[in-house]
């Protein structure tokens, strides 16, 4: 019998071993609700699409660094692991010394593997503080754009917010009324960065239904909560939220429902918001019957619901979807007013919280004993960009841009190193991306597979897969550490990014490598970053495993923090002694420091701004770029979990029967989806629940049959239609999520995917041989 090892992934600890038709993954027992995304894995370790050794295109290794037309299906030359560490290390010290850390961007994103030590973000970044003494960073998320920056001004840390004031177990206990505006969907809480020991919200959903509990989805998309919770499904128009919430803060303030107390002692600016409310400055009052002709809600619907949230215990809950979208500030600073006028804020289970279900390690305990991490190192570099800034930075080099009321300066990047993630899958608007890349001098990639992302760079080290290198599993709001343990030797030449970027560091000299190895093999690291959980264990006088046990019985069990309701409860508790963090040090209904910034699209308070780019004639259906339920982003996209979820072979394209029978679509039928940035093929499913299109769709341009689109995409990626512009002058984060389109049969011929192609390869001769 072959042999099975323990393991660990974003989307779920599993066994793995060698079958004979591929990987065998089973799931951990521990799991209540194991992720079908770990079927993607079986057949990863050898895929065709596998980058097997270190690859240059051939355009930079004849001509050299300099910006290029880097076209996705240009050749490339296959070389030495010698070859591609002196190359790179010649251009590290070209960059350094000639601009310095500043024409340095690390566009790491993270996702690669559930390990802290072989985390592919942290060992890049930390290569490049050790290297070049620091290098222009991205600031929050794709996820979290605008609210991870904007909640620390209204209400608190934005990871205290969003982990660890609102619990499960208390929403079990206490929540009579829970409004989710954006939904609970199980696909977005399969997820954990780190890793996940058990998938507990569905479960805990169905125990608050079944004790009563009732659950409002509002949101376009009817299963963005399981069907069998019974919630009552509010299908808004996409992008309106902000007008409900509102019109139901209009409603509790016009029939003297608001708890005039709590905004009193715990919040600061309500009466300009009761002011706005009531349309003194811009032409009308927020009713019910305005927002109706605004999101499609009757108006006594509002109305009900609104009274509903002062008359039972409440928690409103957003989602992230809500702020990755044009004025994507507004839904989440109309929520928090909406439940501070409720009133029920740091009551256990109640109140307010932020993207709960949006990763598996929401409305848990946090672990009270450090789990394993590698340190980054101290980067020097003081330029940075919000993370969805990538073209415009790349594009527009010295011009000004501001963030949080900061002026700043895109940087000259000459230098582009990714590791750990694909830009050509989550950012926007990919025919902009594809050219702004193209202005750099050399463009590094470090991956395990020939992804759109892959093919685009200049210099491509192949990176082993998790099962093939030895690693840990854990994250701070899950109580499991996982041994996650080598199945088998690296395909081809592939190295871990550790011992890729060790051997760059080599070539760099003896100081670089020093100063990223500390003189450290991989395994010396797992054993140092091991002790300091082993150490605090047995402070406790808990269990306390040496490193040799603790591997060979692949994980221990971490103590939690008692269950509370964290910052939030100490501030209701005693808003004196357990003051915000905000600069009035309460609830910011009204912020003066954001008002103070002038920008006419995020004034000092939420207001309704309708998006600047509405249906038209020519693009009359909105399109939702939803998260994928088959894969994590665009990893795996072809394994068998995610192939199986596509129609014809391409990203699922879902339209509700009206729609349909308009466009004269059925079942199975491909549809060309288009509009102002591009076009893409998709497979058509109709169903009553919603439009959309699922992300992660491998990138594959091709020749547009029709010559008519920007960029055309074969294989269904949703970024080819969605417009690369920050949600505002505030923060700049990503606002991917809705756009709009047109959608039409197509009937000419399909053109083969190759998407998953590796690029062609040519001999290191001046006349080259395509292989």
């Amino acid at each position: 019998m072959t042999r099975k090892v323990i393991h660990s992934s974003h989307w779920g600890a599993y066994y793995a071993r060698q079958g004979k038709d591929g990987l065998d993954i089973t799931p951990h027992e521990g799991d209540r609700a194991p992720s079908e995304i770990l079927q993607n894995m079986r057949g990863a370790l050898d895929h065709p699409a596998r980058v097997l050794r270190p690859a240059v295109r051939q355009s930079w290794l004849r001509r050299g660094p300099g910006p290029r037309d880097r076209a996705i299906g240009d050749p490339f030359v296959e070389v030495s692991w010698d070859t591609a560490a002196s190359l790179l290390a010649d251009e590290v010290r070209r960059v350094r010394s000639a601009h310095g850390p500043e024409a340095v961007y690390g566009g790491s994103y993270g996702w690669a593997s559930a390990g802290r030590f072989h985390h592919a973000q942290s060992q890049v970044h930390r290569f490049l503080n050790t290297a070049f003494g620091g290098y222009v960073s991205g600031v929050a998320s794709y996820s979290a754009g605008a609210s991870a920056p904007l909640l620390p001004r209204l209400i608190g840390n934005y990871t205290e917010i969003s982990r660890n004031t609102v619990s499960w177990k208390h929403i079990e206990a206490e929540t009579e009324l829970f409004l989710s505006f954006g939904g609970l969907p199980p696909r977005n809480s399969a997820i954990g960065n780190g890793g996940v020991s058990d998938h507990i919200e569905h479960d805990m959903m169905r125990r608050i239904a079944a004790r009563g509990g009732v659950f409002h989805l509002v949101s376009p998309i009817r299963d963005d909560i399981p069907d069998d919770i019974g919630a009552t499904w509010h299908a808004i128009r996409p992008g309106t939220d902000t007008a409900l919430m509102l019109a139901m803060a209009y409603v509790l303030q016009d029939e003297g429902l608001a708890d005039t107390a709590f905004l009193k002692d715990y919040c600061v600016g309500y009466e300009r918001f009761r002011s706005s409310l009531l349309g003194n400055a811009d032409g009308g009052p927020r009713t019910p019957v305005w927002a109706e002709t605004i999101t499609g809600i009757p108006a006594d619907t509002i109305a009900t619901l609104a009274r509903d949230l002062v008359r039972k215990r409440t928690l409103i809950s957003v989602a992230h979807a809500l702020q990755r979208a044009e004025f994507g500030e507004q839904p989440v600073w109309a929520a928090l007013a909406l439940a501070a006028m409720v009133g029920q804020i740091g009551l256990k289970g109640r109140g307010f919280t932020y993207a709960l279900g949006s990763l598996a390690h929401t409305g848990r305990q946090r672990v009270s004993v450090p789990i394993p991490v590698l340190s980054q190192g101290i980067n020097r570099c003081a330029a940075f960009i919000p993370v969805a800034a990538i073209s415009e930075m790349l594009l527009n080099p010295g011009a000004p841009f501001r963030f949080m009321g900061q002026k700043q300066t895109y940087p000259d990047i000459r230098l582009l190193w990714w590791a750990g993630g694909n830009p050509f899958h989550h950012h926007q608007e990919l025919h902009r991306l594809s050219r702004a890349i193209g202005r750099v001098d050399t463009f590094v990639v470090q991956e395990q597979v020939w992804t759109a992302t892959a093919k685009s760079a200049d210099i491509v080290l192949p990176i082993s897969f998790s099962l093939e290198r030895d690693d840990f599993g854990a994250t701070r709001n899950d109580p499991r550490l996982f041994a996650m343990q080598r199945l088998c030797a690296p395909s081809g030449e592939a190295r871990s990014d550790y011992d890729a970027l060790s051997a760059v560091a080599a070539a760099l000299g003896p100081d670089e490598h020093a100063a990223f190895t500390e003189g450290r093999s991989a395994a010396d690291w797992l054993r140092h970053l091991y002790e300091p959980t082993r150490v605090a264990l047995e402070a406790m006088g808990l269990d306390a495993p040496d490193f040799d046990r603790f591997w060979q019985d692949g994980s221990i069990d971490l103590p939690c923090h008692p269950d509370s309701g964290g910052f939030l409860e100490a501030f209701r508790n005693d808003p004196q002694e357990h003051p915000l963090g905000t600069p009035s040090g309460k609830i910011e209904i009204h912020s003066r420091e954001i008002a103070g910034y002038g920008h006419d699209d995020v004034p000092g308070l939420p207001v309704w701004r309708p998006h600047q780019r509405p249906p038209n004639a020519d693009y009359p259906l909105v399109l939702i770029a939803n998260a994928p339920e088959s894969k994590l982003h665009s990893q795996l996209d072809f394994g068998p979990t995610s192939t199986a979820a596509k129609v014809a072979g391409r990203e699922r394209l879902r339209l509700n029967p009206v729609d349909a029978a308009r466009l004269g679509l059925r079942d199975g039928d491909m549809a060309r989806v288009e509009n102002e940035c591009g076009a893409c093929l998709a497979g058509v499913q109709i169903t009553d629940l919603v439009r959309d299109l699922q992300t992660g769709a491998w990138f594959d341009p091709q020749p547009d049959p029709e010559g008519a689109a920007r960029v055309f995409c074969a294989h269904g990626s949703a970024n080819v239609l969605t417009h690369d512009k920050g949600t505002s002058q505030l923060t700049h984060g990503c606002s991917g999520q809705i756009g709009r389109v047109n959608v039409r049969k197509w009937t000419g011929p399909i053109p083969r995917l190759r998407a998953f192609d590796p690029p062609p390869f040519i001999s290191d001769s001046p006349e080259g041989s395509a292989s």
